[in-house]
């Protein structure tokens, strides 16, 4: 597509472009949460596996710190970009 179409779409439909904005925003950060989600839950599961406990009280403990600072990182950006998606949809209503 080129650049003019884009911009004539924009003009047309300003909100329904931003709008589409916000929802790149809100899938890109919910797939973010759900990845380091599993990506967590498998490290568990092999430190469990590898240790052969059973029943792991406390996840976090059982993870090493950069795990824990990259797990953390990854879940503090993807709420963000939901906050972003949300406040890029509010604006969308505003056009």
């Amino acid at each position: 597509m080129s650049l003019q179409a884009l911009w004539a779409m924009f003009m047309a439909h300003p909100a329904q472009v931003v709008n589409g904005l916000a929802m790149f925003f809100a899938c890109a950060g919910a797939w973010v949460l759900v990845a380091t989600r599993l990506r967590e839950q498998r490290s568990v599961a092999q430190l469990a596996a590898d240790s052969k406990v059973e029943e792991l009280e406390e996840e976090a403990a059982f993870q090493d710190e950069p795990s824990r600072r990259l797990n953390h990182f990854f879940y503090a950006f993807g709420y963000f970009s939901l906050a972003v998606a949300l406040g890029v949809s509010w604006a969308s209503t505003q056009l």
